[in-house]
């Protein structure tokens, strides 16, 4: 039969002629067409529900494969510069510990009382109070807590305050608190400080 014969036999069909439950009472013609629209339908229907996500599980694969090359290039970087970093790492450990031993041990903290006294009474104050307080044991060292009280005027607490900071052993000062000393009118002013000094904690450093 001819494409033209072809064409003729479906313009002459009626569709409502079609019995669709016996389709193989169908005209040739017919049959290839509807068996052409359900291959169609069949392939879409496939994309959809088995292309779609394999081609989403193709896309989550391909960025999982960049975060790991990622991944994969930093370690190796680390991996080449690990006797460099262990070598650095070492230095570091030896340089901090000599630091931490150059704190003072607790035999000189009469001679630091001795010393923040020295700068106080040389600025012109007068000391109310000056004791040591329960100590504070860190994993590397210890603060040894101290308690000050002195009266004076503005000028020389401040110059009292510099002294401490600059003494040769470290203080670090914490906590101000300052107060008209009586209420007489007089100039003078009240200071409470905590100073607090450190010394190297030996047992911290065995752990």
């Amino acid at each position: 039969m001819s494409l033209n014969d072809s064409l003729e036999s479906l313009r002459q069909i009626d569709l409502n002629d079609l019995d669709f439950n016996n389709v193989g009472s169908w005209p040739a013609a017919v049959k290839f067409i509807a068996g052409t629209l359900l291959l169609i339908a069949v392939v879409a229907l496939g994309y959809n529900f088995h292309l779609k996500d394999l081609q989403a599980s193709l896309e989550g694969k391909q960025a999982e494969e960049v975060v790991l090359k990622e991944q994969f290039s930093n370690k190796a970087f680390q991996a080449a510069n690990l006797d460099a970093y262990k070598e650095q790492m070492q230095e570091m450990e030896v340089s901090f510990g000599a630091l931490l031993k150059q704190l003072p041990s607790d035999t000189e903290v009469p001679g630091l009382l001795e010393d923040i006294t020295r700068t106080g009474l040389g600025s012109g104050l007068e000391f109310e109070e000056i004791k040591l307080l329960p100590e504070a044991a860190q994993q590397f060292y210890i603060e040894l807590p101290i308690q000050i009280t002195v009266v004076g005027a503005y000028h020389d607490l401040a110059t009292f305050v510099s002294g401490v900071a600059s003494l040769p052993r470290i203080v670090t000062l914490h906590d101000f608190d300052l107060v008209p000393a009586n209420d007489s009118g007089s100039s003078k002013l009240r200071m409470s400080i905590l100073a607090k000094t450190y010394r190297y904690n030996d047992k911290g450093d065995a752990q």
